[in-house]
């Protein structure tokens, strides 16, 4: 698939390439990106040129991921975002900020953006999210989002080739007042 852009009413939402090479790099060099996600660290320049060369490209065409750069309209970059096809229906989303834009509300808008965009055009049914077990940040953009948490899982990601535990959430279409692509029997309590 041919990579989509998006907007909001303060972010474009759209593929990175070779162009934005330099200015990944530079802010994955920020310390709470490389402790709380799972980038290479250290973030070297062939690192991002991977990912703005043949990571992002090759996850649009054979729709495993899809991942965005979220810009202010001057052309600043204010973090990256992916949805990443778990299984049949499902996504999980992942999103860093960068160090100059936090607590603007940027990634709330950019998660809320590409959700909608996903339970629409990519018949998504269950998006998820997970994050390690104290990135309060990434926790907090999600129940804004309107995620619903559902537990920590044990030893659930891989980061930096130790196990750890994290938190997971879920939203659904219906949480955002849009239909499903298939029918949804919640659990009889």
């Amino acid at each position: 698939m041919e990579p989509v852009k998006l907007t909001t009413d303060r972010l474009l939402l759209r593929a990175v390439g070779p162009q934005d090479t330099d200015v990944v790099y530079s802010a994955a060099q920020d310390p709470e990106i490389q402790r709380w996600t799972t980038i290479p660290s250290p973030y070297l320049l062939e690192h991002a040129q991977s990912f703005t060369e043949q990571l992002v490209p090759e996850g649009w065409a054979n729709g495993s991921m899809f991942t965005f750069g979220l810009f202010l309209p001057e052309g600043d970059l204010v973090g990256m975002l992916a949805i990443t096809m778990r299984s049949l229906g499902v996504g999980e989303v992942g999103y860093w900020g960068t160090k100059e834009h936090r607590g603007n509300g940027y990634m709330t808008e950019a998660v809320l953006a590409a959700a909608r965009w996903a339970f629409t055009a990519m018949s998504i049914d269950r998006l998820e999210w997970r994050a390690e077990v104290g990135n309060k940040a990434s926790r907090a953009v999600a129940e804004r989002t309107g995620f619903t948490m559902e537990g920590t899982l044990r030893s659930a990601i891989n980061h930096g080739g130790v196990r750890r535990d994290c938190w997971g959430g879920s939203l659904l279409p219906s949480d955002l007042g849009l239909p499903s692509t298939a029918p949804y029997l919640p659990a009889q309590r």
